[in-house]
């Protein structure tokens, strides 16, 4: 029987060509040499949000690196040298070999490279001599990106060979996505510099955004500028004006990773470094003739593929968006789901939740620096080839939620979350969809926010936007047990609306239910950042919070809320509510349940009173 690789892959940003192209080449090298390769995907540093992205880099903390046979590890796609170091670590940790793309800072990774050095120098070095550039803009990669670092590199040394001093002034640093070649040339604008010979750029998807920035701003290509990039990819060879750049084999290069991987995990001896050839290509965007070898009849065909995914995809987006916003349980948002997957033809498809994700949604409880997940995970959702199914609990180490026997499969495994909270991930397999679709990390957004969504309906109540009970009982729960484990004074207060069932009667129902949320406001502006408050009954309300002054602090806040809310309204009634509590140092004897019932009856002795004195 042929053994089964199991392999994990590591990328940042799959909606890019350079990931597609080595993604594409590792997935058919796979299916035909017995490999089940699992991406572990994010969209990390897109948004420009830190919250979120501390939300999309957990994914990487997913999986159990030891239980595979080795790892690919796109590095050159990380923005975040943080993150790009914990998955190294990891990965080394695991003990398992790895093959990693343009980058030869991990003495015990064995690598796929080109020459970025030579071949970028050798570029920027046509456009001194050929085309007499002497001013030039450089629009970079990361930082701490060996590629990056080396086509910089280049381009310096080939200026200073030239006797050419570069402005600092012109350097831009973006992230190798494509919005940066769009961010570079605003940049630029602003500076008001004059216009430079050249913009060199460290990669297409930078060159062609910066390209069209240009010629929207009204500067011709390469007449008035020239614009150089770096990969070749099909857009590069396919705009206009064609792009000069640099030829590499991506989909050779993501094969030859999987050869070399296989290799290393039999046990075969293998050279740290394969090196692949990579060659300028200099064609209209410098001013050179450039005889097209591409086939025309293709381009179309792959053009108008391209355009119909997009305005297919744009309508599929807007009713998965319609569907999940209407959504009201994780059945409902299940539904929405699967005829979206029925339209894609996504046969196998697994949404893995957090075992308590209906929880999730709490003010008190998350560690918002705590991106690992829980051990254990559930699947309300399993299709299957029109099989719909759902699995109770499964090891969050496992990562499927049923074990995959077969080879040949292609999984990717992206996160759901809601800013930094994890709610869990879902996985596609044997599909082409995450890599393709334009739209791929919205439907994701859309999906992690409407679980969001779901959990905020089961602990929140509508009408106040505070805690209801269930809400009230979770996250006081954790208030009530840190009390007891140290042994400090806890306040439990319960509240009572005052005279509702007479502006029931009197006013309307529509008053009542504004005297109900006019309470509720006065109570959680009346509470602190630590303190929990909820409605437990219909007019109802009860607050928990630490240390023996609480009672007092609350209700003097409440009352001047109250106060407040009534001086503006100026209603034909007053908002009053009756006030008890109960202050005391609980045990492990003691429960929540007994300390509110205790300051329920302290509450109908005050509402007793008051009744007393109106009358």
């Amino acid at each position: 029987m042929k053994k089964i690789f199991n392999v994990a892959a590591f990328v940042c940003g799959m909606d890019e060509e350079y990931p597609y192209q080595i993604i594409m080449g590792i997935n058919e090298y796979a299916k035909k040499n017995a490999m089940n390769i699992t991406y572990f995907a994010s969209f990390g540093g897109i948004v420009e949000n830190n919250e979120f992205d501390n939300g999309e880099y957990s994914i990487y903390n997913l999986p159990d690196y030891s239980s595979f046979d080795g790892a690919i590890l796109l590095t050159n796609t990380f923005s975040s040298s943080i993150v790009r170091n914990a998955i190294v670590d990891k990965v080394k940790a695991a003990g398992i070999p790895a093959v990693v793309f343009e980058c030869k800072e991990y003495e015990t990774f064995y690598d796929i490279s080109i020459d970025n050095y030579a071949v970028m120098k050798e570029l920027v070095l046509h456009l001194i001599k050929e085309h007499g550039a002497r001013t030039f803009n450089f629009i970079s990669g990361p930082e701490e990106n060996y590629e990056a670092n080396e086509r910089l590199r280049a381009f310096r040394d080939a200026l200073a060979e030239n006797g050419i001093e570069f402005d600092e002034k012109r350097l831009y640093k973006g992230h190798f996505r494509s919005y940066d070649g769009i961010k570079a040339i605003d940049s630029f604008f602003k500076s008001r510099m004059p216009l430079p010979d050249a913009f060199v750029c460290a990669n297409d998807s930078m060159a062609l955004t910066a390209m069209n920035k240009l010629q929207s701003g009204g500067y011709k290509v390469p007449d008035d500028v020239i614009v150089t990039g770096f990969d070749n990819t099909f857009n590069a060879r396919n705009a206009c004006p064609v792009m000069t750049t640099v030829k590499r084999p991506l989909y050779a290069s993501g094969a030859k990773a999987c050869e070399l991987l296989i290799s290393l995990i039999n046990g075969e001896d293998q050279p740290r470094s394969v090196a692949m050839q990579a060659e300028p290509v200099y064609a209209e965007s410098c001013g050179c003739t450039f005889d097209s070898l591409e086939d025309f009849r293709l381009f179309k065909e792959d053009t108008y593929l391209k355009r119909e995914r997009t305005y297919t995809g744009i309508h599929l987006l807007n009713k998965l968006i319609a569907a999940l916003a209407s959504a009201k349980n994780i059945e409902e948002c299940d539904d929405s789901i699967v005829d979206f997957l029925e339209s894609i033809e996504c046969k196998n498809f697994s949404l893995c939740l957090v075992s308590d994700w209906e929880k999730t949604y709490s003010t008190v409880a998350v560690d918002e620096n705590d991106d690992s997940y829980p051990p254990a995970m559930t699947a309300p959702l399993v299709w299957d080839h029109g099989e719909r199914s759902a699995i109770k609990a499964f090891p969050s180490k496992q990562i499927f939620p049923e074990s995959v026997l077969s080879s040949g499969n292609i999984h990717y495994v992206l996160p759901l979350h809601f800013g930094p909270r994890i709610l869990g991930y879902y996985v596609m397999t044997n599909t082409d969809f995450p890599i393709y679709s334009n739209h791929c990390h919205t439907i994701t957004m859309c999906i992690g926010n409407a679980i969001e969504n779901i959990s905020k309906l089961n602990i929140l109540d509508p009408l106040c936007g505070i805690y209801n009970r269930n809400g009230f009982n979770l996250n006081a729960g954790y208030v009530f047990n840190e009390c007891v484990q140290v042994g400090s004074p806890l306040t439990v207060l319960f509240i009572d609306v005052d005279g509702l069932k007479m502006i029931n009667d009197t006013y309307g129902h529509n008053e009542g239910d504004w005297t109900i949320k006019s309470i509720a406001d006065a109570i959680a502006l009346a509470c602190g950042p630590l303190d929990v408050c909820g409605r437990i009954g219909g007019d109802e309300f009860v607050v928990i919070g630490r240390g023996e002054e609480f009672a007092l602090i609350f209700e003097h806040r409440f009352e001047e809320e109250l106060n407040r809310k009534n001086e503006s309204e100026h209603k034909e009634y007053m908002l009053e509510a009756s006030v008890g509590h109960i202050t005391a140092i609980p045990d492990e004897t003691d429960t929540l349940a007994e300390f509110i019932q205790q300051a329920d009856a302290e509450m109908y002795k005050v509402k007793v009173t008051r009744k007393n004195h109106r009358q």
